[in-house]
């Protein structure tokens, strides 16, 4: 009998020798996997099944450590019901709970709380992973991976398959495991410093998961098309952001197209337009003393090597740009449009004209067909990019000439002349615009009819100003052509639209609508005429110039110099049986003398003011020398705008503003009880606004277009009883507001609301 029990202790420490050698011989194999691999990745994908086995387990996680979010990412894992798994560094989790511990945790029962609570009080099995996988986790044996001090992910086993405990033994290599691991991760770290991916950007920042990077990189090998147009294409992965990712593996700053990116003149001089497309590389400005130069390939040096050679004076700032951006910069900068010459073949001619000649002896005619050329580009460039002013602004001494232009209310750069040009250029503006380019003291106006110097039938008001160093600016404002806007399409509020409608629609008075210059004020009284042009009303207009022109409208462009302005125009008008007459503006005492009087004879006069506000166009017009009882009799309504630029309707970005952000809102405001009554939104977890994000159709700027903001004082009985008091501003502004008026402040905020601007904006244009 004892020899038996003999007989069968031995067996049992023979089998246990066996599986012994065969689990360390599998636990080794794995191991020096690991340890030889260059691709760590790729091993790990291999073995997690067999890792998995070897423990005898359901399931096998392996997390690597998110630094920067102080988190722990599922890399590899089994099971498919959760694409990625994330959890805090903290006792929150038991993986998290490991690597904070920095220690091995083996827990028989993840449910069982005085477990948990024996390992640590705040430690805590996360549940819901249950609840979304469908998978029934009990037994969890974790360990971090770590390496000296460095921490850099951890292990995690689920579920032993005959349902006990995780061993001593299981414990044991584990950790003999996770120490190869350690050293693994460490050193392929170290190679992937020094041996960086294109996305690694993407990768770290968790915007793409490696899963998709290898998607991605499949699919392009199958298409042909590179990895960044995949990635754009099919990941939701945004131009701005890839660029910015090979920005940073290319170690240069990034270029995104602009479309109102300043020409650089004085760059593209002797510059071939075939030799820049084939090399995809352009200049885009000087700036610090240094050229920056976009190119498709930084890291092309022979590339680089010929650029620095065509500019052998100047240090360069290389920046990334894709291909195809740089090919629309090329075409942006030197485009051939209308039959002009390209602006390289412009500026070189002139180069060639230059021969150091002296400025003053240089004498370009009109004739001089490269300055021709480049003005009638320079105009017909604004007008595709739906400009409203050009500004030429040379400078003394060896300046550069500037050329800016405003686009929705803002200036920006659109190119640089060389300054041997400067005069030739303004001479050019003059003789276009019938003014005397003898005559370089004081400030000139005049008018461009440009169909007969470029083709496009636009109009140009000019006015030249002397500034400092002998120079002349000059300005050009591009007049809108055209049919009015529909009022109802002119950004009035409901109770805003409806009172306007009544005064304008009444057979007789005065409507003035006030603003700065810019503001559109003759677009908002031509919207007006339009709604009440009809066959049976004769309506007279004297405007300077004729910008918008109607078909039904006597329009009539008055001559100041001639002697035929504004009161000129009024009394010819009221001798010609109007029904309504609208004068630009009335800036004098006798023009304001008579559309009063010609309101209060059965006229209706529309006009506009430069005031800032509606209360203060009364003050204003009282000031001028109006008796204050015929002008409350004469007055239907002020309406005060500005026009506000309006957040991009393609790129616009929701969100759910703080409280702190609302109350700010409602303290702009200014009057809580107004704020109610205009039945504007209370703060509630579904109240979104809006903010400017920024697309290729809006260049960026999270902006595109402008509308109006108004400000619509009524003459209600109240406020005419105070004009014939002479009332302060104050008390008109009062009283307007006592009458339902809203402040162009609060039309603005009430507009946020609605999702077309934002507060940065309405306070640009608005002061109360």
């Amino acid at each position: 009998m004892l020899k038996d029990i003999d007989n069968t202790g031995s067996n049992t420490d023979v089998n246990e020798l066996k599986s012994e050698v065969q689990y360390r011989t599998k636990l080794q194999d794995i191991c020096n996997k690991i340890y030889s691999a260059q691709n760590l990745d790729e091993i790990l994908i291999n073995t997690k099944e067999e890792i998995a086995s070897l423990f005898e387990a359901d399931r096998l996680t392996i997390y690597y450590v998110d630094g920067v979010k102080r988190e722990i990412v599922s890399r590899f894992k089994s099971g498919d019901e959760i694409a990625e798994i994330r959890v805090p560094i903290s006792p929150a989790s038991v993986a998290g709970c490991s690597v904070f511990k920095r220690k091995l945790l083996n827990i028989a029962d993840v449910y069982d709380q005085e477990e948990l609570a024996g390992i640590d009080s705040d430690l805590k099995f996360d549940s819901s992973w249950d609840k979304k996988t469908g998978f029934r986790t009990k037994q969890v044996l974790a360990t971090p991976i770590n390496f000296k001090n460095f921490q850099l992910g951890a292990i995690q086993l689920i579920n032993r398959s005959d349902g006990t405990k995780f061993t001593k033994k299981d414990e044991d290599y584990v950790q003999e495991l996770s120490k190869i691991m350690g050293i693994a991760l460490y050193n392929q770290k170290r190679i992937e410093k020094s041996k960086s991916n294109k996305f690694d950007h993407l990768l770290k920042n968790q915007i793409l998961t490696q899963k998709d990077l290898t998607k991605a990189t499949e699919k392009a090998r199958q298409t042909g098309k590179t990895v960044e147009a995949i990635l754009m294409d099919e990941f939701s992965i945004t131009k701005s952001v890839m660029g910015e990712c090979l920005g940073v593996y290319f170690d240069v700053p990034y270029i995104e197209y602009n479309q109102n990116l300043a020409i650089p003149g004085d760059l593209l001089v002797n510059l071939k337009i075939p030799f820049m497309k084939k090399n995809t590389w352009v200049p885009i400005r000087a700036q610090g003393g240094k050229v920056v130069i976009a190119v498709d390939n930084p890291q092309d040096v022979q590339k680089i090597g010929v650029i620095k050679s065509l500019f052998p004076k100047h240090e360069l700032e290389i920046c990334f740009c894709f291909a195809e951006d740089i090919l629309r910069f090329i075409e942006l900068f030197t485009q051939d449009e209308q039959h002009l010459a390209s602006m390289d073949e412009i500026l070189s001619q002139m180069k060639e004209d230059e021969e150091e000649v002296d400025e003053a002896e240089s004498g370009v005619s009109e004739e001089s067909s490269a300055i021709v050329q480049l003005v009638n580009k320079i105009i017909i460039d604004a007008h595709a990019r739906n400009c409203s002013d050009i500004h030429i602004e040379p400078f003394p001494g060896k300046q550069h000439t500037q050329v800016r232009m405003r686009v929705d209310g803002a200036c920006s750069v659109y190119q640089t002349i060389p300054y041997h040009y400067r005069n030739a250029i303004v001479s050019r503006l003059k003789i276009m615009s019938d003014l005397d380019i003898a005559e370089r003291r004081k400030p000139q106006d005049g008018k461009i009819g440009f169909k007969k110097y470029g083709g496009l039938d636009i109009e140009l008001r000019v006015a030249t100003v002397p500034t400092q160093g002998g120079m002349e600016d000059v300005v050009m404002r591009i007049l809108a052509a055209g049919e009015p806007i529909p009022l109802e399409k002119m950004g009035f509020s409901k109770n805003n639209f409806e009172n306007f409608i009544s005064v304008i629609t009444k057979p007789y008075g005065i409507v003035f609508v006030c603003g700065p210059t810019g503001s559109g004020k003759t677009t908002t009284l031509h919207s007006a005429l339009g709604y009440i042009n009809k066959p049976e009303v004769k309506i007279w207009t004297a405007e300077d110039p004729v910008e918008i022109t109607q078909k039904g409208l006597r329009q009539v462009q008055v001559q100041p110099k001639i002697g035929f302005d504004f009161a000129a125009a009024m009394r010819a008008f009221l001798r010609a049986d109007p029904d309504i007459i609208m004068v630009g503006e009335m800036r004098d005492k006798e023009t304001t003398q008579i559309g009063i009087e010609a309101s209060l004879t059965g006229h209706l006069v529309f006009s506009t003011l430069h005031t800032n506000s509606a209360p203060e166009s009364v003050t204003r017009l009282l000031d001028m020398g109006m008796d204050p009882f015929n002008f409350a009799d004469a007055i239907l309504c002020i309406l005060a705008q500005r026009l506000v630029r309006t957040l991009c309707k393609k790129c616009k970005k929701e969100y759910h503003p703080a409280k702190e952000e609302y109350d700010e809102l409602v303290r702009e405001y200014g009057d809580p009880v107004t704020f109610k009554k205009n039945e504007l939104p209370d703060y509630n977890d579904n109240l979104v606004l809006f903010m400017p994000n920024g697309c290729d159709a809006c260049n960026n700027t999270g902006y595109s277009g402008r509308m109006g903001l108004h400000e619509l004082l009524m003459g209600t009985n109240d406020q005419k009883r105070m004009i014939q008091e002479s009332a302060r501003v104050e008390e008109l502004r009062g009283q307007a507001i006592k009458d339902g008026m809203t402040t162009l402040k609060q039309d603005g905020i009430a507009k946020i609301f609605s999702g077309h601007c934002d507060l940065i904006q309405v306070r640009k244009v608005c002061i109360q």
